[in-house]
């Protein structure tokens, strides 16, 4: 009953929109008092949040952010939408494509879905618009290719939900590869054989771009390119960890832009301050979140949700449409993040019932949370693309393209379902 009415009470308070860390902790606090007393709630409160903030495996966390931040703050991310540009010109919705690449490449330096979207959207939303790409699929194109940043590495999403289930990080990491690059190439095709079905959805630019301008672009995104290669290939070959890879790569990103002249002042200022804040801001979400698992195992619910699944006999698809189902619905009305942490603790003992690979339903967990940044009506990336555009398209339109998106993910989610060796071929080879 108590457990019930804290429910009840959460939700409550997220409908209101009282921030998620504050609901969590508020009655995660309130439920422990209700069932041990205030001296075992304040004892919780004073050691679990500096348990949780000096965990190792988190602190690839700011490092990844750091380097996301340096790599947008330098510039290294205006070249590689450029190069993009020019090597996908010629085909139909070229643009379009071009900047789902970018949104790819540029989501292996960043780690944050609603980072791709907003860095991403300021470069080529304009430029689209300029040659009359529907408006549709211009700003659809841009948020739904921004959740390309929870799975190509390095993804925080991972790193949480690693740190969460006791995965391996760097294994989590390499494990959303396949699926991001999956993702990725279906958003391609799918772009290319609607524009040219309708070429009125993205008229042909008459520009000539001779092989020289190519490969010269190319010869401006060579630090993209070479700091994926250091944090993914240590992590792959085993030479560093998740987070001496983020160490390394935030530290790389900083020597890079040092000596190619793109760091200044403001640049550095910039990508530390953004860096520190969005910590800042996940990591209070994941102590209320702490705070819930908390107060969850001491109402024995967790046993009991084991309990319920092998008394139902749900089997594994039964539970992963259950978990689907969820994470659609609160991806309506809540942050990605905040969703992993919220969720999992009534999943997790779930998943463990029933012997299910963390790793493999680790890349569908995330995978479901940024299908929910698609979806009306807050999904957050539809919104991120909002506020660049203003005015000049009306929030219906972009939802409208994401449509086209959507049925791209029912697609993937199925084949993750169906071919677990989609997310597990690679870590195997590690």
């Amino acid at each position: 009953m108590i457990v019930a009415v804290c429910f009840i009470l959460l939700l409550v308070l997220l409908a209101v929109r009282v921030p998620i860390a504050i609901s969590l902790a508020l009655v995660s606090i309130g439920g422990i008092i209700a069932l041990r007393g205030t001296r075992p709630a304040f004892g919780v409160l004073g050691s679990l949040p500096f348990d949780f903030a000096a965990s190792w495996s988190l602190s690839a966390v700011p490092m990844f952010l750091l380097m996301g931040a340096l790599a947008s703050h330098t510039g290294m991310t205006r070249s590689l939408y450029q190069a993009a540009r020019l090597w996908f010109n010629g085909l139909p919705g070229g643009l379009a494509v071009a900047s789902n690449f970018a949104s790819a490449g540029f989501a292996a330096a960043s780690g944050s879905s609603l980072a791709t979207a907003a860095a991403m959207g300021r470069l080529a939303i304009p430029e689209m618009l300029a040659f009359n790409y529907n408006k549709g699929l211009a700003t659809a194109t841009i948020a739904a290719s921004g959740t390309l940043g929870a799975f190509i590495p390095p993804s925080i999403a991972f790193v949480l939900y690693g740190w969460y289930t006791q995965q391996p990080v760097g294994t989590l990491l390499v494990a959303g590869i396949v699926p991001g690059l999956l993702t990725a190439g279906l958003y391609s095709a799918m772009i290319i054989l609607r524009c040219m079905h309708n070429p009125d959805l993205a008229p042909r630019a008459d520009i000539t771009v001779t092989w020289r301008e190519k490969f010269a672009a190319l010869t401006d995104i060579w630090p993209m390119p070479l700091l994926i290669l250091c944090v993914v290939g240590g992590i792959f070959s085993g030479m560093t960890t998740a987070t001496e890879a983020g160490a390394f790569g935030a530290s790389f990103a900083l020597l890079i832009a040092l000596f190619s002249g793109r760091l200044s002042k403001r640049a550095l200022y910039d990508s530390f301050t953004e860096a520190m804040r969005t910590t800042a801001s996940l990591f209070f979400i994941a102590i209320g979140a702490i705070l819930f698992t908390r107060f969850l195992a001491m109402s024995g619910l967790p046993l009991m949700m084991g309990d319920v699944v092998e008394a139902w006999n749900l089997g594994t698809l039964g539970v992963i449409l259950i978990m689907i189902v969820v994470y659609l619905i609160l991806g309506m009305f809540l942050d990605p993040l905040g969703i992993i942490l919220l969720t999992l603790p009534i999943f997790l003992p779930m998943f463990k019932e029933l012997d299910i690979n963390l790793i493999w339903i680790g890349v569908l967990v995330v995978k479901m949370i940024e299908v929910g940044l698609l979806t009306p009506p807050v999904g957050m990336n539809a919104f991120i693309v909002k506020n660049i555009v203003g005015d000049r398209v009306p929030l219906s339109t972009i939802f409208a393209g994401l449509s086209w998106f959507l049925l791209c993910e029912v697609v993937i989610v199925g084949l993750l379902i169906a071919f677990p060796g989609l997310s597990l071929w690679l870590p195997n080879l590690m």
